[in-house]
């Protein structure tokens, strides 16, 4: 597989983890009508998911009330939301020049890890049902792979630019004219 290949799937990767950033920080700013869109969306189930439905339903009361008495706490979501666009923004960097920002895909790779000690100590300690932690660990298992692919891309990318910096033939430049110059 050549260089010019491995770059277009290092990208392809990385419109993947980028595309599911900006979805989840869009997402983040509008949770109350979210919430209230997919209880009605899942009502037709709630006899076969009433632990789903009925955090769902706490969940949208806590949106509701925490909006008409306290308004405030919602702009912790908003920063949320701001946040996941400001990394899916710190993504163009690795989208433009893989090689040279490969740290910002490493970073990501240690985020994703991140979440994983997070949601197992944060989510018990503030009550929430195993099945949400098993939906925020899920972010971790969609956006690892990704990362790790492109990553093993970049790092071949950038094996063989190493090879052929070192080779003089590989250069275009053969070796008698480097002599005499």
């Amino acid at each position: 597989m050549g260089t010019e290949e491995r770059l277009r799937r290092v990208r392809r990767w990385l419109w993947v983890v980028v595309v599911g950033l900006f979805l989840s920080g869009v997402t983040a700013f509008p949770l109350e009508i979210e919430v209230r869109w997919l209880l009605r969306a899942l009502d037709p189930f709630a006899d076969q998911l009433p632990a789903v439905m009925g955090w769902l339903q706490r969940v949208h009361t806590g949106l509701v009330d925490v909006g008409d008495r306290y308004p405030f706490m919602l702009y912790g979501t908003d920063w949320l939301a701001f946040a996941h666009l400001v990394l899916a923004v710190a993504f163009w960097g690795p989208l433009r020049d893989p090689v040279r920002n490969v740290w910002v895909v490493q970073l990501g790779m240690i985020a994703c890890a991140g979440i994983v000690p997070l949601a197992l100590i944060a989510g018990p300690i503030r009550g929430i049902p195993w099945f949400w932690t098993l939906i925020d660990l899920s972010f971790a298992v969609a956006a690892f792979p990704p990362l790790w692919f492109a990553y093993r891309h970049i790092r071949r990318i950038e094996a063989v630019a190493e090879v052929s910096a070192t080779t003089p033939l590989a250069a275009g430049t053969p070796p008698t004219s480097r002599a005499a110059s």
